[in-house]
């Protein structure tokens, strides 16, 4: 529940425009008219026009503060040369003073404090009794405290000014802070769209292509060997088993299953569990590794590994032709990992054919730059296939 003081401020700060508006007239109302009436110079049009001249422009003190200043300024100047009593009206020179010092810019705000010393100078000299014994002390006393009262007022305008400034720099920050947060979870959003979609065209491209692989064995297998054919389908059972667990697990991270984010992602070691299932598919597999690692890769970086070599093969199942052979050279050096994945197959043919079907090979160049990795792929001279792949190690 919002207490009256609290909405009074907030109104008060929502409608700047409106409080000027309103203290204007109720300063004209009560310390011009008001005190004219009460001082007996109410008669004549040189008062009532004084005190219109110094009240009324406080209405734009805020959004035009140097020409409400100047308004002002001519007002006093008319009160000292025609109007003989001091007016209530004369408090415009304070708050004129101030917001000067706390909306007006810095040389206005110093004009505001030099015309207000003049002023004090000017009103000491008229209004001052003419007493000669009394003249040098009333004057002095006057001018002091006149004097004083313009530096307090300037001075609270101009602490007022700085921490509006400052406090509008909060602002701007604040805002500022609240974009880039924004964008944040903008290029997060994205992000993280593109590698899950790199995850499914993995686990489903490489399933599927081994699956409708084995599917076509097991069609033609059935009419002349059905033990094969009964074997070729429980491999089909298999690797939809494992891709549908891939997916139940990806699916899990995307509705922040903790389980499911906590199950260990594919790494090197699983290369042979993959080459197996794969030469399940009729694919013959070659597999070497030569020298160890200096230091062991982060698990994303050995994740991209395994996924690089899954959709090779992938490619080479679905793209190779038949007979086709791939052989995988898993090396270590002294800079990183460097993976070598080549085929017999079409070669380029199988380029030509699929120009537009290359988002594997683009999620794959997404993965390994993540890394600071290199990738190059294409047509081998001697036929077939090769994609070579190096993936440095992350240095402390």
């Amino acid at each position: 529940m919002t207490t009256p003081h609290r909405a009074v401020d907030r109104w008060l700060r929502e409608n700047p425009r409106k409080v000027d508006a309103i203290t204007g007239l109720a300063a004209w109302l009560f310390f011009g008219l008001g005190s004219t009436i009460l001082a007996g110079t109410s008669h004549g049009i040189m008062p009532v026009a004084c005190v219109s001249l110094q009240l009324l422009p406080l209405i734009w003190r805020r959004t035009h503060p140097a020409r409400s200043a100047a308004v002002v300024v001519f007002g006093c100047l008319l009160q000292v040369v025609f109007v003989t009593t001091f007016l209530g009206s004369q408090v415009a020179v304070i708050i004129t003073v101030y917001g000067l010092a706390k909306y007006g810019k810095r040389w206005q705000s110093l004009a505001g404090l030099a015309a207000g010393f003049a002023g004090a100078v000017l009103a000491t000299l008229r209004y001052t009794s003419p007493i000669a014994e009394l003249t040098i002390q009333m004057a002095l006393v006057n001018f002091v405290g006149l004097s004083l009262i313009v530096l307090v007022s300037w001075t609270f305008g101009d602490l007022a000014r700085t921490r509006r400034l400052a406090f509008r720099a909060l602002e701007d920050r604040a805002t500022r802070l609240e974009v880039e947060r924004q964008q944040e979870r903008e290029l997060a959003a994205s992000d993280e769209r593109g590698r899950i979609a790199r995850e499914m065209h993995d686990i489903v491209a490489h399933s599927l292509s081994v699956i409708i692989t084995q599917a076509d064995g097991a069609r033609y297998a059935s009419e002349k060997d059905p033990e094969v054919a009964r074997q070729t389908l429980g491999t089909i059972s298999e690797t939809g088993r494992k891709s549908l667990r891939e997916m139940r697990r990806l699916l899990g991270v995307l509705r922040g299953d903790e389980q499911a984010s906590t199950r260990p992602l594919p790494t090197l070691d699983d290369l042979p569990e993959l080459l197996e299932a794969t030469r399940t598919a009729g694919l013959e597999v070659g597999y070497e590794v030569t020298a160890t690692p200096r230091r062991e890769l982060p698990p994303g970086a050995e994740l991209t590994a395994y996924r690089a070599v899954q959709e090779a093969l992938t490619n080479t199942i679905k793209h190779a032709g038949p007979a086709a052979r791939a052989d995988v050279l898993l090396g270590w050096t002294s800079a990183g990992l460097q993976l070598e994945i080549t085929d017999n197959g079409r070669g380029a043919a199988a380029t030509q054919d699929n120009v537009g079907a290359q988002q594997g090979l683009v999620g794959m160049a997404e993965r390994v730059a993540l890394y600071d990795g290199r990738i190059s792929t294409g047509p081998r001279p001697s036929g077939g296939f090769s994609a070579n792949i190096f993936i440095p190690y992350t240095e402390d």
